[in-house]
């Protein structure tokens, strides 16, 4: 695992914005090109109104033109090996169907799952 990815990650930790659950996400993720883009998850007090980690990373990369994307860190250090839910799973499904999902403890140990081990049978339109 990238040294970068991991430290740009617990980095970005520092931003996010979790007042209700007290449960901080931070995401990287790592496009064709090797740029990283970083996300944090975003409370809200109308809670279906929060925005994850995962999304927010993918919809930076997204909004500066990235279409290929490799690996997607995330990282919680009040969750061990924290995995996406499933609304992140269905908007990663639809821009990234071959990624790679890597989930970290804060011992920095990495467990690794192809996004569609994840989400078998994502919506399609």
């Amino acid at each position: 695992m990238s040294k970068l990815l991991v430290k740009r990650v617990k980095k970005i930790l520092n931003y996010a914005y979790a007042p209700y659950s007290k449960i901080q996400v931070g995401a990287g993720l790592i496009c064709e090109g090797g740029k990283i883009y970083t996300g944090i998850n975003i409370e809200n007090s109308s809670y279906s109104l929060t925005v994850c980690a995962e999304r927010v990373a993918l919809f930076k990369a997204l909004s500066e033109g990235e279409r290929k994307f490799l690996l997607l860190l995330i990282y919680s250090p009040q969750i061990e090996f924290i995995l996406p839910c499933g609304a992140c799973l269905q908007v990663l499904s639809e821009f990234a169907p071959e990624l790679i999902i890597a989930t970290m403890n804060k011992n920095e140990e990495f467990r690794f799952y192809p996004l569609k081990s994840l989400i078998k049978k994502p919506f399609r339109f």
